[in-house]
C-alpha cells in the first residue's frame, strides 16, 4: 500500500486529527483505498517504515534494527534515537542543520542508520547531543525558535530512515572556518578549523576525514586525520569547546595541487570537510599489552590520538614504542613534545631514525629495514597481545607490511592507515 501525505494545516479537516496516546498530535494520511490513517505519519517520523522502505535492511549478523522517537516541551524538541548497541558513544553520531532540514547519521557497528528530516518549524542554530551508553540511547535536543506546539516533527527527505553498509555511505561535507594557521616546521602547519553550531561532529580516535576544495573549476578530495591535545595544548589555549574545532597537521608542498590552495585560505575562509572515514575498529585495543608504531613524515598523523588513547584508555597497556621515520631533524613534527611525552610516561618509548641526517646526529639513521625493526619490535613478555600500527607514504606503508609479515606477525596483529 502506498501513502500519500496531506498538508495538515490546509488540506486535513479539523475532524480527521486526534491526539494519540503519548499526547502529541500527529496529521492524517489518505490512502489508495480512500481511508484515513493517523497512526501512519507518526510511523513514518518516527521510525518504524514498513520493511519494503528500508534501504538495503541489515543482514543477519548485523546489528539489531535501530528506530528513534521525538517528544517535546514548550522550548525543546528531542530526537531519540535507539540503537540497540551498548558500545554506542558521541562520536558515533553525526548531526547537521541546514536551513529547515536535519540530518543526524549514527554508525552502529559497520552500518550506517540515517534520519533525514525537513523539519515542520524552525529551530535554534545550537543543539545538543548526548548518549546514554548503558542503554545504546542517543538524544539529541533542538532548541525551538517559537514556544509553540509541534504537530509532527516534518518530512522525510532522501534516505530518511536508511541503514545500509557503512563502506556503501557517500561522503558528507560541511563547510568548517579556518581559525588559526601555526607553522610546526619548516614545511608543515597546524590548521584550527570550527565546526558551525548547527553540526555535532567528532571524529574517533581512529578514523579521517577529507577536505574539499575547487581549484581551477574541479572539486578536488584530500584525506586528512585530525590530531588531537596532549601533544600540542602547550601550543596555545583553545577559546572554544572541545567539540567545536578541530585541529590538522598538513604538510605543504610548493608544487603541489592541493596543498598551496589550502595555505592561500585566509583567516575566516571555509573548507568543506566530510564526516569521518576508516577501518580501524577500538575492539583492537582490547587486552591490549603491546603497542608499537611505524610512521614517517607528515603521515605520523593517526599516531598522535592513538597514542593518546593508548596511554589513556587502556588499563592492561605495558609498553607503547613509536619509530618515527623523517629525512633530517627539521623534518620531525613535534619532537619536544614527544621527548617530554616519553619522560613523563615511562611506558612510552621513542626513537627517531633519519634517512638525510647531519654529521651530527647521534640516532639511527636509514630506512624500513628487517635489522631495524626486528629489534625494535621486542614484545614485553613472550605471550604478550600486540598490535602494530603503521602510517607513511604507500611505498613505506605496503614495504612495512611485507617485512612485518616476514617476522611471522599474523594479520590481526597489524593495521595500516590508508585513506
Amino acid at each position: 500500500m502506498e501513502w500519500y501525505t496531506l498538508d495538515f494545516v490546509t488540506k486535513i479537516p479539523g475532524n480527521k486529527t486526534e491526539l494519540l496516546s503519548d499526547g502529541y498530535v500527529t496529521s492524517a494520511f489518505w490512502s489508495e483505498k480512500g481511508s484515513w490513517d493517523y497512526n501512519e505519519e507518526k510511523k513514518l517520523l518516527n521510525g518504524m517504515l514498513p520493511k519494503s522502505q528500508v534501504t538495503d535492511p541489515l543482514a543477519k549478523e548485523g546489528p539489531s534494527s535501530p528506530s528513534y522517537d521525538w517528544f517535546q516541551t514548550d522550548a525543546l524538541v528531542t530526537i531519540v534515537i535507539y540503537t540497540k548497541q551498548k558500545d554506542i558513544s558521541l562520536d558515533s553520531v553525526r548531526a547537521d542543520h541546514w536551513d529547515d532540514s536535519f540530518r543526524a547519521e549514527t554508525v552502529i557497528k559497520d552500518y550506517s542508520y540515517l534520519i533525514h528530516i525537513a523539519l515542520s518549524h524552525e529551530i535554534q542554530e545550537d543543539f545538543s547531543a548526548r548518549v546514554v551508553e548503558n542503554v545504546g540511547k542517543i538524544e539529541i535536543v533542538l532548541k525551538k525558535k517559537e514556544n509553540t506546539s509541534w504537530k509532527c516533527l516534518g518530512h522525510p527527505l532522501e534516505n530518511h530512515y536508511s541503514l545500509i553498509p557503512k563502506k556503501d555511505t557517500g561522503l558528507y561535507y560541511r563547510k568548517c572556518q579556518l581559525i588559526s594557521k601555526e607553522d610546526v616546521t619548516h614545511d608543515t602547519k597546524l590548521f584550527c578549523l570550527m565546526l558551525p553550531p548547527s553540526i555535532h561532529l567528532q571524529v574517533p580516535t581512529w578514523q579521517h576525514v577529507y577536505f574539499k576544495l575547487t581549484i581551477t573549476g574541479t572539486e578536488i578530495v584530500k584525506p586528512y586525520t585530525p590530531v588531537s591535545d596532549p601533544l600540542f595544548s602547550e601550543l596555545k589555549e583553545p577559546v572554544l569547546p572541545n567539540n567545536k574545532y578541530i585541529y590538522f597537521l598538513v604538510k605543504i608542498y610548493p608544487a603541489g595541487l592541493f596543498t598551496p590552495e589550502l595555505d592561500h585560505l585566509q583567516i575566516g575562509d571555509y573548507v568543506s570537510v566530510s564526516n569521518p572515514k576508516g577501518n580501524f575498529k577500538i575492539s583492537q585495543f582490547q587486552e591490549l599489552e603491546d603497542l608499537f608504531l611505524l610512521t614517517a613524515g607528515t603521515d605520523f598523523t593517526p599516531m598522535v590520538k592513538v597514542l593518546s588513547y593508548a596511554l589513556t584508555n587502556i588499563p592492561s597497556l605495558r609498553k607503547v614504542k613509536l619509530m618515527f621515520f623523517n629525512k633530517t631533524e627539521d623534518d620531525i613534527i613535534w619532537r619536544s613534545q614527544l621527548e617530554k611525552l616519553s619522560f613523563k610516561d615511562k611506558r612510552f618509548d621513542l626513537e627517531f631514525v633519519l634517512s638525510a641526517p647531519t654529521s651530527e646526529w647521534n640516532g639511527k639513521r636509514g630506512y624500513l629495514s628487517p635489522a631495524l625493526l626486528s629489534g625494535f619490535l621486542k614484545r614485553s613478555l613472550n605471550t604478550s597481545k600486540v598490535l602494530i600500527c603503521i602510517c607513511g607514504p604507500m611505498p613505506f606503508t605496503e614495504q612495512g607490511m611485507k617485512l612485518l609479515h616476514d617476522l611471522n606477525f599474523s594479520k590481526d596483529e597489524i593495521h595500516s592507515f590508508t585513506a
